[in-house]
């Protein structure tokens, strides 16, 4: 990142506030905290940070509202930190409109992975920004999104209408966590978000394409009982 990014921290934990503040500005963020969820609201309005950490336990709201009033008004990226780690409560969330969701104990690499990944998104351009998608240390997987072609390893690979449509929409939410009502709304439209079979069949047939190993794919990972998301790390 080019200058600083600014990261507001909405947890009433202070172990979680002390390992925070020591540790994210060492990584190149300013860090502002808020311990319930409307002081987290009104930090938010403040200071308009580029991402947010948020506990849904918080002793005055549900995380969840403040999910929700946040999403009324800006859509900067929100990251869960919860001990909760049902996955109704996860799918929750990431329909409200959270971009991810870590569970609590978390270590360092994985938080950063996923604020970096928030980041990343945010920084892309609503209308598809750069032309070419490329993932790999040697762009092993290469998507010319204007010439709608895709390339692994430098052969080109021929997917079917919605094979390409589930493809782009991950990469428009690269590194972004999708659960499988969203990915099925995107790609097959709102009368569709109930047939996970479909979404089932089609990532498999994408993994086959794409993946050198689709049964421990690299880029199209699986969160379990949540959804899907394109990894860039």
């Amino acid at each position: 990142m080019s200058q600083e990014a600014t990261i507001l921290l909405i947890e009433d934990e202070p172990e979680i506030r002390r390992f925070l503040r020591t540790t994210l500005p060492v990584h190149g963020f300013r860090l502002y905290e808020a311990t319930t969820g409307r002081d987290g609201l009104a930090e938010a309005q403040a200071r308009n940070p580029d991402l947010i950490l948020l506990d849904l336990g918080l002793p005055d709201l549900e995380g969840s509202e403040v999910i929700r009033q946040v999403r009324e008004w800006t859509t900067t990226p929100i990251i869960v930190l919860s001990a909760r780690d049902q996955e109704q409560v996860k799918v929750a969330a990431l329909d409200l409109g959270a971009d991810d969701y870590v569970t609590k104990p978390f270590g360092v690499n994985e938080l950063l992975a996923r604020m970096r990944a928030a980041l990343r998104h945010t920084s892309r351009p609503a209308d598809g920004g750069d032309s070419v998608f490329t993932l790999g240390d040697l762009g092993d997987l290469k998507v010319d999104l204007g010439r709608r072609q895709v390339f692994v390893s430098g052969k080109e690979i021929h997917l079917t209408p919605i094979e390409y449509k589930l493809l782009t929409t991950l990469i428009r939410y690269a590194g972004k966590v999708l659960t499988h009502r969203q990915l099925l709304k995107e790609v097959w439209g709102p009368l569709h978000v109930d047939e996970g079979h479909y979404l089932r069949v089609y990532m498999r047939q994408l993994r086959n394409k794409l993946e050198k190993n689709p049964a421990h794919p690299r880029y199209l990972v699986t969160e379990l009982g949540v959804g899907y998301r394109l990894r860039t790390e």
